[in-house]
């Protein structure tokens, strides 16, 4: 997973949060089969909103994956998770309507989905999966939101004193200050009065990502030869404060395909993209080629940024392209491309958390429908706006305790690999493979140890080994940082 991140406006809706309509018997000219408007989705719609998601900060620690790695194994490892990836969105996007793939009932979120083909303990253990990683994201942004506005501080530092110069800042100061805009944005009550901050930080993914690409492209010319190994980073070199161990190196490596499978995340949202495409042709259809375009623009843009990243750095390739300084100049290049990943953050965070937040909410209203304190809604008048602020009491408690909470852990966990690693091997297996591989075998009605069954299930075997091997890699690299790590200390 993909970090990833500011899909369609439609990502709120990654949990049961569909709302009952009148039924529209087979469609008319104004509305679809499931009484909703008509849904104006195409290919290229779908395409788009796939590859905004999906490009994100998991872009940035691509190259520092592929050193991990090597020449061979790297662009291996990023075709077939992208291969994977693919296939088994294609199995997914069948599941979009239970029964028939062209006339059953539509699923609108992918918690639907779950419910209408497998039932009962799944959906719980699919809810729990993604409500843990949607917390882990927001602690992994908040970590990548102040290493970017250190690297501006120390980019300006470095410009004025010299690229020697030893330049610490502390990130303390800015993981507070991003944990203040966001309780500020998290009061806002539902994300679609905030969709212009997901379209915004789309436009913000783009130019990073962009940039991390030109400037990696312009150090191997400058360097005028390509750097790595066919092996990926050698036993005995010096990174930060440690020498690289066989064993370290082993663990790096997992770590490396938890980075690749984080940058490649997002099938929390492809059934609620799917939900935008108008028929016919079927949705399944029209989506599949959507998915194929889109990995094929996502795997060559990774590729690019990956192995120029690595050919410019070699072993030394850095955790964050942006922030590891291994480029210095041109300094104002670097501080509007940290300055985008911040903003973009800022509104990613959101698109995130803001399905937990109502998830919580709906629930607690659901429990204590008589407690004024969770369902009052009070009214506050914007002075030179026609509006009012709607604030409630409950909404504003647990969601500043909620962002103090990310904030804090982040403080006392500050590192970015580890938990861009963390995060993908946990999502990545459950969320990806096992959920639509399992919800298409029973679609799709497919006999218990036939060939295509067993075929099925190897993949998914393979895939959770694959899971399990970089969440150990990170959790390693988590217990390795700790060793030289103070809480609260953190400077760079």
């Amino acid at each position: 997973m993909t970090m990833s991140e500011s899909a369609a406006g439609t990502r709120h809706q990654v949990f049961d949060v569909s709302v009952n309509m009148p039924s529209q018997t087979g469609g008319s000219k104004c509305y679809d089969d499931d009484g909703r408007l008509k849904r104006t989705g195409t290919v290229w719609t779908a395409s788009a909103h796939i590859i905004t998601a999906v490009i994100g900060s998991g872009v940035l620690s691509l190259a520092w994956a592929t050193a991990q790695l090597g020449w061979v194994a790297g662009p291996t490892m990023l075709f077939l998770f992208s291969f994977v990836t693919y296939y088994t969105s294609s199995l997914l996007a069948t599941c979009y309507r239970t029964g028939d793939p062209d006339t059953g009932k539509r699923n609108y979120t992918y918690m639907d989905a779950v419910r209408a083909n497998l039932g009962g303990f799944q959906v719980k253990v699919c809810g729990a999966i993604q409500y843990m990683n949607l917390f882990g994201v927001a602690i992994g942004y908040t970590i990548a939101a102040s290493i970017s506005l250190m690297a501006i501080e120390r980019s300006n530092c470095f410009h004025t004193k010299g690229d020697n110069s030893p330049c610490r800042v502390s990130s303390n100061p800015y993981m507070i200050a991003f944990g203040v805009v966001e309780i500020v944005f998290s009061q806002i009550p539902d994300f679609d009065q905030i969709s212009w901050l997901s379209m915004l930080a789309a436009v913000m993914s783009f130019t990073y990502s962009s940039i991390g690409l030109g400037l990696g492209v312009a150090k191997v010319a400058e360097n005028g030869k390509i750097r790595g190994s066919m092996t990926g980073i050698s036993i005995g070199t010096v990174t930060g404060t440690t020498r690289v161990t066989e064993t370290q190196k082993i663990w790096r490596s997992f770590q490396a395909l938890g980075a690749i499978a984080f940058a490649y995340s997002y099938s929390l949202i492809l059934i609620e993209i799917q939900d935008t495409i108008k028929s016919p042709p079927s949705e399944h259809k029209t989506m599949k080629k959507a998915t194929l375009l889109s990995v094929i623009v996502t795997t060559i843009f990774y590729m690019f940024c990956g192995c120029f990243g690595y050919a410019a750095f070699g072993d030394l390739s850095p955790g964050n392209l942006l922030t590891g300084f291994g480029f210095f100049n041109p300094y104002w290049l670097l501080d509007i491309a940290n300055a985008a990943i911040v903003i973009h953050l800022i509104g990613a965070y959101q698109v995130y958390c803001q399905p937990l937040f109502a998830f919580v909410e709906k629930t607690s209203a659901h429990y204590f429908p008589n407690s004024k304190f969770i369902t009052k809604e009070i009214s506050i008048p914007i002075p030179g706006f026609n509006r009012s602020l709607k604030l409630n009491l409950f909404r504003l408690v647990w969601r500043t305790i909620f962002v103090i909470i990310t904030t804090v852990i982040s403080m006392l966990m500050p590192f970015f690999n580890d938990v861009v690693g963390i995060l993908g091997a946990f999502g990545f297996w459950p969320l990806t493979v096992y959920f639509p591989v399992e919800m298409y075998i029973v679609q799709m009605r497919i006999p218990k140890w036939s060939p295509r069954w067993i075929c099925l299930q190897i993949l998914s075997m393979a895939c959770l080994i694959i899971s399990i091997a970089a969440g150990v890699g990170s959790f390693a690299g988590v217990v390795t940082d700790l060793k030289v790590y103070k809480p609260f200390k953190t400077s760079y």
